[in-house]
């Protein structure tokens, strides 16, 4: 662990990957404590920049993450898991965070369907429904 490139704030990224489709299903932060019980209990444990606490992904939901490795880049500065997900990575109610695709006009493109409702599940309205086109252009930087 002390190989691994921590960011500025102490943080690292990691990506979580299907262990048996290799879809690529979310990217999230992780410090040092997250990385450690993520180490320890087989499941992953992140850390939110905007709460600015650690998190046990599905502690909420039940969808939680078993780990079947991990590996590390060729900078050691982005980690990537791979897992078993039980029913959906986003917290918008999709497999994946990666369920909009960007057409050559710039505009987002749903590209597949939610498998679960995340207003039931976390007792919030959930998203704007489902459209054929996506949301609109990309934001600015």
């Amino acid at each position: 662990m002390n190989a691994l490139k921590w960011n500025e704030d102490g943080l690292i990224p990691a990506i979580v990957q299907d262990a048996e489709t290799g879809d690529v299903l979310m990217m999230a932060w992780m410090n040092e404590s997250a990385f450690k019980k993520t180490l320890e209990t087989g499941q992953t444990y992140f850390y939110s920049r905007s709460r600015r606490q650690e998190w046990h992904k599905g502690g909420t939901s039940g969808h939680v993450q078993h780990v079947e490795s991990i590996w590390v880049d060729c900078d050691a500065d982005v980690v990537l898991i791979k897992a078993r997900q039980v029913g959906g990575a986003c917290h918008e109610g999709y497999r994946s965070c990666f369920f909009r695709r960007v057409d050559s006009d710039g505009a987002f493109e749903i590209s597949s369907k939610p498998i679960f409702d995340s207003g039931e599940v976390y007792g919030k309205p959930g998203p704007t429904p489902n459209p054929s086109k996506g949301s609109g252009e990309l934001p600015s930087s």
